[in-house]
């Protein structure tokens, strides 16, 4: 299987480069938030637990997240891969991923990390507040979210160096530039 987590600061182009990696490769997205909102909608025990720390206001454990994920490529056995979006987040995370998949016969194949400077990244978050009107995508709200990037999620792109699994991409140019250098690094693995 053709595993990849993608990573990189919020505005990196995360999202877009991932519906073209899914269409050019034939893999199968697991996105942590939809994975958790499906599985509180439908009232699993999963779900049921989940819902429960959230509405406390806090985090559903990696134990529980790691659950619905495994859950999820289970019901895929006949898929070419996936590529993971908004997981792992911490190294903690990015070890019971790798416990997870190798339970299942497989392990991430690479971890594409989208490489902005902070400056584009602010730049190109103001612009899509302005075009969508989310409300997050505001200069205060962005570099709060750059800095808890950068103090917390930052750091496990050291983990995946150190598994051989890192590849950085120069996350500048159109959108095409970058998905090129993706799909070379992709179809070398």
């Amino acid at each position: 299987m053709l595993n990849i987590v993608i990573f990189g600061a919020p505005g990196s182009g995360k999202g877009t480069q991932s519906e073209l990696i899914i269409k050019e490769f034939g893999l199968d997205h697991i996105s942590t938030g939809d994975v958790l909102r499906a599985e509180i909608k439908n009232g699993t025990e999963l779900g049921k637990t989940a819902a429960g720390y959230i509405e406390k206001g806090q985090l559903v454990p990696d134990e529980l997240i790691i659950d619905m994920l495994a859950g999820v490529l289970d019901s895929k056995e006949a898929s070419k891969g996936v590529i993971f979006d908004g997981f792992p987040r911490t190294i903690p995370q990015a070890k019971a991923l790798k416990a997870m998949l190798n339970e299942r016969g497989t392990d991430v194949t690479v971890m594409l990390n989208l490489q902005v400077d902070d400056e584009e990244l602010v730049n190109r978050l103001l612009e899509r507040g302005k075009v969508s009107g989310r409300s997050d995508d505001n200069l205060e709200t962005i570099q709060s979210r750059l800095e808890v990037y950068h103090n917390q999620t930052a750091p496990l792109a050291e983990y995946y160096i150190q598994e051989g699994k890192h590849e950085a991409i120069k996350g500048v140019g159109t959108i095409e530039e970058i998905f090129n250098r993706i799909k070379k690094v992709v179809a070398s693995k």
